[in-house]
């Protein structure tokens, strides 16, 4: 099986920063795209940031020029800095990895379990 463990989450005050981490481990070839989504209370989930195995990055336009999303593909793990932080960026934020795995080569996609970003005074 495959596993996303994310961490980095918490409390800050607006204009601050966190630095999320989310490390892929289990049996798999390689890692596809990986990302970052987020869910607020009452709403849907929406994209964050994603970035392929090729460095690149497709943002959501809120976050745009404040979160920065970067991989290291030896350490399987994906992150994001998020700068400027704005109350309305509190969410869960899940990582999420396309996972190719076994002889077939198939692609899976995971999730990780979440964790929570709260931006507050």
């Amino acid at each position: 099986q495959v596993q996303l463990v994310e961490s980095g989450g918490g409390l800050v005050q607006p204009g601050g920063s966190l630095r999320l981490s989310c490390a892929a481990s289990g049996n798999f070839r390689s890692i596809n795209t990986m990302g970052w989504y987020r869910q607020a209370p009452g709403k849907e989930r929406e994209l964050v940031a994603t970035v392929t195995s090729d460095d690149i990055t497709n943002y959501a336009d809120s976050v745009k020029g404040r979160f920065t999303i970067s991989r290291d593909n030896v350490k399987n793990t994906v992150y994001l800095q998020m700068n400027s932080l704005k109350p309305e960026d509190t969410a869960v934020y899940f990582c999420s990895a396309d996972v190719v795995r076994g002889w077939t080569a198939l692609t899976y996609g995971y999730w990780g379990q979440g964790t929570q970003v709260t931006v507050s005074s």
